[in-house]
Formats: structure tokens, C-alpha cells, sequence
């Protein structure tokens, strides 16, 4: 009896190594049934403080965006009531409608907190947005510090993909290619996404992220 328990044991530990094997190699990637849309620079364009130049606060070198913007800069107007930012504003894809996803290889440097680095730009008053993630001690997380994603992802590249379904009103967030975080739409008629770097509450002087194969994709 004792020797039909143990080959009882066995056998279920194999079938259940087995099976898990089975999911990791037929794990989809959050791409899967999207198209990849052409993305260019007459795709997008830089928001930053508005009395300096581009390249003062973004370069772009070796395919890699650098973004980095200081507490004490100029929001991106004159009259703006916003905090500082320096980020890719991916105007040429706004929608309102289907399926969409932000993808991006993402890097914050030790030091930068306070900062939200990807949106999903246009929400129902009294929102503006309708996603953020953020920066907050090395922690990446969904508005406030309190909904931390992600812990320790300073000095390191991270994939970040974002799926955004209008009609269902939710959101679907994809730490390097793992189910993290799902939310619910705040509304809004028009929307689009946003990377880089934009000043919060409890910022640090110096903000930073770097941002590699940035795509945005659809669901046909």
C-alpha cells in the first residue's frame, strides 16, 4: 500500500511540473493578435519646458530616447497650470475607439521618484488621464505610491506594454511580458499614449527615463 502511495505521489508530481511546462511554453506574449502600426517621427513629438530647446532636455542616440527634466523647470506653456515634463506625445495615433496598445522598453536611473513615466493621455472631467504609471522610490506604480506594480526596477530595462479597450472601459498592464495590473477607463472621447518623464507630487530634483522600441499596435 505504502509503495502504491509513493508512485501515487510521483506520478502527480510529474503531471503537475508537466502541465506548468506545458503553460510556460504556451504562455501568449500581450502582442499576440495585435498589428504593429508604423511609428516614426512624424508620429510624434517632444513636450518639454517651453522656453528651452528639444535638445536640451531629449536626445535620441543609438535608438534609445533620453528624457530628463529638474523640479524647478518650466511646465510646457507659458500659462500652463501642469508640472514640468519632458515626454513623447505620440499624437499621430489618437483614438477613440477598438483596441490599442503601448509598447516600450523603459529605464529609470537610481534617484528618480515622484515621476510618472507612461500615459494613456484623455479621461472624463475631473480627470485628464486615464493611466499612469509612475516612478515613486524605485517602485513602478499605478497613480499614487500606494498601488505599487513592480518593486526594484531602477538601473535596469523593463518592457512595458499597455492595452487599452475603449468600449470595455479597461485597461491591461504588462510588466516584461507578465499580467501585472488590470483598471477600469476614467472615459473621455480621444486618447493617446505618452512616455518619458512628467513632475508629481513628492518629485525628485532630477528626473529621468530612457525609452527603446517603442511601438503602438492594434487590434484588427
Amino acid at each position: 500500500m505504502a509503495t502504491c502511495r509513493v508512485i501515487f505521489l510521483f506520478f502527480s508530481a510529474f503531471f503537475l511540473l508537466y502541465t506548468s511546462q506545458l503553460a510556460i511554453v504556451y504562455a501568449t506574449d500581450p502582442t499576440d493578435g495585435f498589428v504593429e502600426l508604423p511609428f516614426n517621427t512624424s508620429f510624434y513629438h517632444i513636450q518639454k519646458p517651453y522656453n528651452l530647446p528639444v535638445d536640451q532636455r531629449y536626445s535620441f542616440v543609438d535608438g534609445v530616447h533620453k528624457l530628463w527634466v529638474y523640479s524647478t523647470d518650466n511646465p510646457l506653456s507659458r500659462n500652463s497650470p501642469t508640472m514640468p515634463r519632458t515626454e513623447i506625445m505620440i499624437q499621430g495615433y489618437i483614438y477613440s475607439s477598438g483596441v490599442w496598445q503601448f509598447e516600450g522598453y523603459g529605464f529609470v536611473p537610481n534617484g528618480t521618484s515622484g515621476v510618472c513615466i507612461v500615459q494613456v493621455f484623455g479621461a472624463s472631467l475631473p480627470h485628464n488621464t486615464t493611466l499612469m504609471l509612475r516612478v515613486y522610490n524605485g517602485s513602478l506604480t499605478y497613480f499614487e505610491q500606494a498601488n505599487v506594480l513592480v518593486h526594484s526596477i531602477y538601473d535596469r530595462w523593463f518592457r512595458v506594454n499597455v492595452i487599452h479597450e475603449v468600449a470595455a472601459s479597461k485597461l491591461k498592464v504588462y510588466i516584461d511580458g507578465v499580467f501585472t495590473f488590470e483598471a477600469a477607463g476614467r472615459g473621455g472621447n480621444s486618447h493617446y499614449f505618452k512616455c518619458g518623464v512628467y513632475s508629481q507630487v513628492g518629485d525628485s530634483y532630477y528626473m529621468e527615463s530612457r525609452w527603446k522600441g517603442i511601438k503602438v499596435l492594434k487590434q484588427m
